[in-house]
């Protein structure tokens, strides 16, 4: 990446919302975890690596929304909370009995919230 390129990035990051950093993040989770279904037949590291990132960027959801410091409505947090609670037991599912079936409904979930978080839903 040209040093120009990396310092645009730097700013984008600086400049985004709370709202789009979130966004952007579980646009990346759901890419990595596209990326893990599309290519089910030639299995690697990827598929580790893609729940890992996701179930780590769910337990820092569910931590900020879970905390007193919230500014969601209860009945939001809940919602929220109950969805990570599914992606959660989704991910470890996986870990324990991979399907590339049960990827979709993490891929849906991801890119869902992330279009409401950003406005296009």
């Amino acid at each position: 990446m040209s040093y120009g390129a990396q310092a645009y990035a730097r700013t984008a990051q600086t400049t985004a919302s709370p709202r789009e950093i979130e966004a952007q993040a579980l646009l990346k989770a759901a890419n990595k975890l596209q990326h893990v279904m599309a290519n089910w037949d030639d299995p690697d590291t990827d598929f580790a690596a893609a729940l890992l990132f996701n179930r780590k960027l769910w337990a820092i959801l569910l931590s900020a929304v879970t905390s007193d410091d919230s500014q969601q409505t209860i009945e939001v947090r809940q919602n929220i909370a109950n969805i990570g609670t599914f992606v959660l037991t989704q991910t470890a599912e996986l870990q324990l009995h991979p399907q590339r079936d049960k990827l979709k409904p993490l891929i849906d979930i991801n890119c869902n919230l992330a279009a409401g978080l950003s406005g296009r839903a």
